[in-house]
């Protein structure tokens, strides 16, 4: 497979050395973005919805991933009417090297977002909400008690109504975790994101353990929730750092597994070094069920938050 490399007379650049750090943003800007393979095409769909839920979220002064992160199926999801909505603003205190949302100062935050949040997932009529955040490392519990509020709105508003949470690592913080545990979420989700080998060039700040420690507090926490994660591929990664990484989420209890394929937001962001075939893709899925994993969803363009509940039906069903 060809594979692109920055800076190769710098080997610590290079994302087949034993520790890569991540190249500075001056030479990815010299690596021009890949062109998309035949079997990754983006058709955008025109719906009413699409402008529909775009305005009450505007009108509303909420946020979503799928905005702030350019997540490639937004129109798709929109048009069905549903959203991953993003709290605690949209300035993260982390610049992870694959990411599109803002590293900036956040705002303070704002009390009032559950409750709006509650009214709008109202006005869209959901039945299943899933949420995630921005990192807010300035707050001492990482936004986990907003967390928990937002979850108690909603049920207030419709106590039948699923939950999916897709959190931050909270630095680390055991304690902000299980607040939000306590509020009752349906599926909690938190993303590896990569392989050990590539953390720091990928993730920045973040640490593979302390990812597979709050996986392991998830599933030990009773009541359970459904516990879920993803990652991605096209990095730099080995298939045999791939088998490793699902054999460590499996250990700590992971329910769900996503794989998608890494797609670069812009020039600034780590360069994608490979793209994986659809078959590839089947490969990882069924090398993941055989370790374990009771759901494995993986294809080129699937993300964490991407067709969320029909990934956790069968365990909530069963519960």
């Amino acid at each position: 497979m060809e594979t692109v490399h920055i800076a190769r007379q710098k080997r610590d650049y290079a994302a087949d050395a034993p520790q890569p750090a991540a190249p500075p943003v001056k030479a990815r800007l010299e690596v021009p973005h890949r062109k998309l393979p035949e079997w990754i095409r983006i058709r955008p769909k025109l719906h009413p919805n699409y402008d529909r839920v775009k305005n009450i979220l505007r009108d509303n002064d909420l946020h979503s991933v799928c905005e702030e992160a350019s997540c490639p199926n937004i129109r798709e999801c929109w048009a069905e009417g549903t959203a991953t909505f993003m709290i605690l603003g949209k300035h993260c205190t982390r610049s992870c090297n694959f990411c599109d949302v803002l590293k900036l100062k956040p705002r303070p935050v704002d009390p009032a977002e559950p409750i709006r949040l509650a009214e709008v997932v109202g006005k869209l009529g959901l039945r299943q909400v899933v949420i995630t955040t921005v990192t807010r490392d300035d707050l001492p519990d990482g936004g986990a008690s907003v967390f928990a509020e937002t979850v108690r709105r909603l049920r207030e508003q419709d106590p039948e109504v699923r939950i999916e949470l897709l959190l931050s690592d909270l630095a680390g913080n055991r304690e902000a975790l299980t607040t939000v545990l306590e509020s009752g979420v349906d599926v909690m989700a938190h993303n590896v994101e990569t392989v050990g080998r590539l953390h720091k060039r990928v993730r920045g700040a973040a640490k593979l353990d302390r990812s597979l420690q709050m996986l392991r507090h998830m599933s030990d926490y009773r009541p359970r929730p459904v516990v879920k994660t993803g990652f991605m591929v096209g990095l730099g990664e080995t298939k045999d750092e791939l088998v490793e990484l699902m054999h460590q989420v499996h250990a700590v209890g992971v329910d769900i597994l996503t794989i998608g394929q890494y797609l670069r937001p812009s020039l600034e962001h780590l360069p994608v070094e490979r793209f994986y075939r659809p078959e590839e893709f089947e490969e990882l899925a069924e090398i993941g069920r055989n370790i374990g994993l009771g759901h494995v969803e993986a294809g080129p363009l699937v993300r964490s938050s991407y067709k969320a509940f029909n990934q956790s039906r069968k365990f909530l069903e069963s519960t």
